[in-house]
């Protein structure tokens, strides 16, 4: 069984958010017409604490788009998005929620980031999402949403490492291409890594 993995599509990333990852609402309504075709959809939410690691504003004197280490895990810059609880958390008024088995709240320690669905950047807190998905009797995922550089690319990365086998939609993601040739890299890195890239819907 397959399930699909609705990463991050939250008004703070699309037009008019906090941290817009370029025409990242063109994602709804692919993910939409996906969401019919797959017996489980599982989503995913940034949803960060005032106070989150990777906000610039809470690191003076840097900007976004730096990079600190924090305990030792090198740590990406944002402007402040995704606060729990806010507008620019919630889902894009578009997407069809309703299809949802299961959301996934990530990012909620304040010390620590977290863009894999399955589990923090440290990999050292899981989010119940593997668990739920064996329950479920799911071997494998196809993971679509924003951004593709980040945190889609982190989840199906996470979902090879804990034995799913794992797809990349890349008709329903968007990446932030920032810094310059990220998006490339991490394309590289998630075919290195068995992960299968499908380029047309």
């Amino acid at each position: 069984m397959e399930a699909l993995l609705v990463v991050d599509v939250q008004n703070d990333f699309c037009p008019g958010g906090a941290l817009p990852v370029p025409h990242g609402d063109e994602v709804v309504p692919v993910i939409n017409r996906l969401c019919t075709r797959f017996p489980v959809v599982v989503a995913s939410q940034d949803w960060h604490p005032e106070d989150h690691v990777s906000f610039a504003s809470n690191h003076p004197g840097k900007q976004v788009l730096d990079v600190v280490e924090v305990e030792g895990q090198p740590q990406v810059l944002w402007p402040d998005h995704c606060v729990a609880g806010s507008w620019g958390a919630d889902f894009h008024p578009g997407l069809e929620t309703r299809f949802f088995r299961m959301i996934i709240r990530k990012g909620t320690d304040p010390r620590v980031d977290s863009y894999s669905a399955f589990r923090d950047n440290r990999k050292d807190r899981v989010t119940g999402l593997a668990g739920f998905l064996r329950e479920l009797g799911v071997t494998a995922v196809t993971v679509v949403g924003l951004a593709t550089d980040y945190c889609v690319a982190a989840t199906a990365l996470d979902a090879v490492e804990l034995g799913f086998g794992a797809r990349v939609f890349l008709p329903a993601c968007r990446a932030v291409g920032a810094p310059p040739g990220h998006t490339e890299k991490t394309l590289e890195r998630l075919r290195q890594a068995g992960v299968t890239l499908i380029e047309n819907e």
